[in-house]
């Protein structure tokens, strides 16, 4: 990110455009680079992002809501971290850097469930996706994000196709955790992070989303 003016009320910020990315093949080999704004002018470069799913205990998944000067989907809600792989970092130092950066979280344990290709209009992304469980505080980043929040499954459901989530992310959502989004369940975890299916008539009522401190 880099701010290319200050206002009275607002400074004007946008991606860096010459960021180095490394460009891959489909196993995730470094076979060159790139600058962010070669991947990202329909050139198609195959570069690789990492994503995290953060869940905590009672099933609710938290989304980040991208900052209106993004250059991709700016004003949508999205996956709560993801982030490019800088040159000469592996996806898992990018990953602990990107929950640091853009949600203020160190102590997290991520699991890897699925690595595939992302393709749009504009860019061709190798995915990472992981996923973890936790509790904590939250401290999404002033600069980076716009903000962001626990939903629902059912908060999810009602806002598919709505465009006001990601494409990615929804596509991704379906892709990765199909089950726990068609179902009427809920999701819950149990200690050790393992998903725990209940179905809703056997699970204790819990405030609202207002309701919740």
């Amino acid at each position: 990110m880099v701010i290319i003016g200050i206002f009275p009320t607002f400074a004007v910020v946008m991606d860096n455009q010459q960021e180095i990315f490394p460009i891959v093949d489909e196993d995730g080999k470094v076979t060159g680079s790139a600058t962010r704004g070669e991947c990202h002018n329909g050139s198609k470069l195959l570069h690789p992002v990492v994503h995290l799913h953060v869940f905590n205990s009672r099933g609710d998944i938290y989304l980040q809501r991208r900052p209106d000067w993004k250059d991709i989907q700016p004003g949508k809600w999205d996956t709560a971290v993801g982030g490019h792989v800088d040159y000469g970092e592996s996806p898992e130092e990018a990953l602990c850097r990107e929950v640091s950066e853009e949600l203020g979280i160190t102590g997290f344990s991520p699991t890897l469930i699925d690595k595939y290709v992302f393709e749009s209009q504009r860019e061709r992304e190798l995915v990472y996706v992981n996923r973890t469980v936790y509790d904590g505080e939250i401290h999404p980043s002033a600069e980076e994000l716009d903000g962001g929040r626990f939903w629902t499954m059912q908060e999810i459901r009602e806002a598919m196709g709505k465009n006001i989530l990601t494409p990615n992310f929804e596509s991704e959502f379906k892709r990765c955790f199909a089950k726990e989004l068609d179902a009427k369940y809920a999701l819950f975890f149990d200690i050790d992070g393992t998903l725990v299916n209940f179905k809703s008539h056997e699970i204790p009522a819990y405030p609202s989303q207002s309701q919740r401190p």
